[in-house]
This record gives structure tokens, sequence and C-alpha cells, in this order.
């Protein structure tokens, strides 16, 4: 018998957004607080009622009837209210009667919520802090992590980029092509953000969370299903999570532990995601004139650690060559320092890699300790308990602690 305990928070995660994406698109996103609190009250009802009566046998479906009864409830009860706000409510208590559960609403809601949370208005950051939150669920602390910043911080960026939501209302229809692909770049970027999230977790004791990578794709896949958003950076995007992802379960093992890249079992790889990013792929290079992306960089990249040829890591690395001119970023040296060490050797790469001198990375102590462990054991160990120092992760400190263990064995 599945455990309500266990299925609950997967399902909050996935959807809860869907709720407030329906709600809102309703009865108009100045109300963004109200159907966040009737989302809320659905789950609540559904742990409680869950734990006493068992799953039902479709919980998705549950939790729609409840969070429309309880939209219906709210108004219907409503009895207190600011009178300039009356003719707010009575439209929004009018439009009651649209919402609408089923798949293509869902989609349409959602598509449009990533575009009303990513309004120019509001700075970048901003955007992507409120889309994270909002769209994705992701809690104060995970957008902390995400960005690098106190939670003091990310906290007074919600609260002001929500009052500019309310004020700034409009509907995915009254948008343009032009503003759409205006907002574009920074639905990809949280999009981007969302499943890094999933597939390497900073913020859990989870090394890998699967239900973050497979809402990402999720949310791109409505994306390159629109006829304005169906672009060669969305279709790139998508490549790159479905080769991502077609490797997740080589890299953990039964206990959750990592398992490094050179040990994984490849026919723990999925074919189909393969398969499936290689289409998208194709399709984010169909147009002529599109530019290469950093999307369709890591695509690249991402399809050729899925393929055996024996130029491989040559490949990735002049991917990487190009990726850190086009957009730097200290993970990007890191990444492309390891590529290095397959073409040239561990030797060579400890040389490019202590170039970065990012002694404050977890990544580049774990990366030196790789490095150094065929040449130095001192100094792989050494390295290798910074990175343990360094990083928040439980599951990432017992695999480095691993290394440590069998390199002292020797």
């Amino acid at each position: 018998m599945v455990n309500p305990n266990e299925i609950t928070p997967h399902l909050f995660r996935t959807e809860y957004s869907k709720i407030v994406a329906v709600l809102c698109r309703s009865f108009d996103i100045r109300h963004i607080e109200i159907a966040e609190d009737i989302a809320s009250e659905t789950f609540l009802k559904a742990s409680e009622y869950w734990a006493l009566n068992g799953l039902p046998d479709n919980p998705s479906a549950w939790l729609y009837t409840v969070a429309k009864n309880k939209a219906k409830d709210y108004f219907k009860h409503l009895s207190v209210i600011e009178k300039n706000k009356q003719e707010e409510v009575k439209t929004a208590e009018n439009n009651y009667q649209t919402i609408d559960f089923d798949t293509k609403n869902i989609s349409d809601s959602q598509l449009e919520m990533i575009f009303a949370a990513c309004n120019p208005v509001n700075s970048q950051e901003t955007q992507i802090c409120l889309a994270l939150q909002i769209l994705c669920g992701f809690s104060i602390e995970e957008i902390a992590n995400a960005f690098l910043s106190k939670t003091e911080t990310i906290k007074k960026r919600l609260q002001r980029g929500r009052e500019a939501l309310r004020t700034h209302h409009f509907t995915i229809d009254s948008l343009s092509e032009q503003d759409i692909h205006q907002r574009l770049e920074t639905v990809l970027t949280t999009l981007y953000l969302l499943f890094n999230e999933g597939y390497f977790s900073r913020s859990h004791n989870l090394l890998i969370r699967k239900d973050l990578c497979l809402e990402a794709m999720r949310l791109t896949l409505i994306l390159t299903d629109h006829p304005f958003t169906n672009t060669p950076k969305a279709n790139a995007l998508l490549a790159l999570m479905c080769f991502q992802s077609s490797r997740l379960n080589a890299r953990i093992n039964d206990k959750g532990e990592a398992i490094l890249f050179d040990e994984q079992d490849e026919t723990l790889w999925d074919k189909a995601l393969i398969e499936k990013g290689n289409y998208y792929l194709v399709e984010a290079c169909q147009t002529n004139n599109s530019s290469v992306s950093k999307y369709h960089l890591e695509a690249g990249i991402a399809y050729w650690y899925t393929s055996s040829a024996e130029d491989k890591w040559q490949q990735i690395l002049n991917l990487y060559n190009q990726l850190v001119v086009i957009e730097y970023s200290p993970v990007t040296a890191l990444n492309r320092t390891f590529a290095f060490s397959k073409v040239y050797g561990n030797q060579k790469a400890v040389i490019e890699a202590e170039k970065l001198s990012l002694i404050t990375s977890e990544y580049y102590h774990g990366l030196l300790g790789y490095l150094y462990a065929e040449l130095n054991t001192n100094k792989a160990i050494h390295h290798y308990q910074e990175a343990i120092r360094l990083t928040k992760s439980k599951p990432k400190k017992q695999t480095l602690q691993k290394q440590i263990n069998l390199l002292r064995s020797k």
C-alpha cells in the first residue's frame, strides 16, 4: 500500500503550481494570494483525509475537485471586503465557472503564469525568483542557493516583485509575439535553474531530485508546443534535459550515493530519452539564421557524454572551449578542465585547474582531488577534505569520504 506521506510532497511539487496557475487564469493574477491560499488549504485537506482514508484512485483529480470547490466556497462565504474591491471580487466570482483542470487549460495557464512572472517591470533576477517560487514551488532557501544569496535578500526581492505583478496584470492573449520573445530568455533561464537543482541538488539531503527534473522538462515541453515559444533555444534546452535525464538512474546507487561518471553502468542509461534528446537537438538546429546559444552547446556536450565514439572527449572539450567564450562561469571552467584531463591527462589538467584558483568552491577541490588521485595521494586527500568542508550536501560528503577511504587503503 502506498504511504500518503510519501506521495504528498511529490504531488505538492507537481500539482500546487498547476492549481495556482489555473485559479489565477480564472480570476486574475491580482488575486494570486487567494489562489495560493486555496491551493495550500487543498493540500492540507489532502494530507488529513488521505492519512485516514488512504489515497484515492486519482490523487490529482481529487486535488483539482477540492480546489475548485474551495474556490467556490471562498467567494460564496466572503462577507467582509473593502468597498473598492467589490467589483474585482464580483468579477472573480463570476469567473468561477471557467475553472477547468483539463490538460490543455493547465498547460495554457502555466504558460501564462510563466510569462506573468517574467514581466520586464521587474529586474531579471526578480523575475527568475518569482517564477521559481510561484511556478516551480521553490522555497526561499532553494532560491537563495540558486542565486548564492542571503535568504533575507530573496524575501525582499519576492515581496517587491509580487507587488509589481498585482499592478501589472495581463493575460497571455494580450501579449504580442515580440513581447513573448522579449521575456523568453528569462523563462528559459528559470527552467534551466529548476532542472539543475534537480540534477544536482544543493539544498537537500538528496543528490538527485527527479521530480524537479521532470517538472522542468514538462514546462519546457509546453514551450516547444506553443508556436510563439517553439524556438531553437527552447528545443536546445529540452534536448539538454533529455540527455542529462537519460543518465539519472546511473548516477546514484541503491544507498543514494553518487556514482562517478567513469564508474556508471551504461546499461542503465535511458535510450528512449537519448532518442528524444537527439530529436529536439535536430529541431534546435533547423533554423538557418539561429545563433548558437549556450543551450545548444550544453546539449551538444550532453549528447557526446552519451556517445561511445573514440573522439568523444575531444568533441566535448571543443564544445566547452566555445562555451567558456560565449558565457563563462566557474562551473563551466571546471567541467572543461575535467574534459581536458580526458584528452591530455591529469598532470596537464592539474595545471589548468589550479590556474582557476577557485579555492572557495567545493567543485574545484573535488576536481583537484580526482585529478591528484593518480599523481599525489596526500594532495588528493587534502582537496577531498576541503570539498567535504565546503559542501552542504550529505550524499556529496559521503561520496567524497568514500574516495578518501579508497586512497588511504591503497
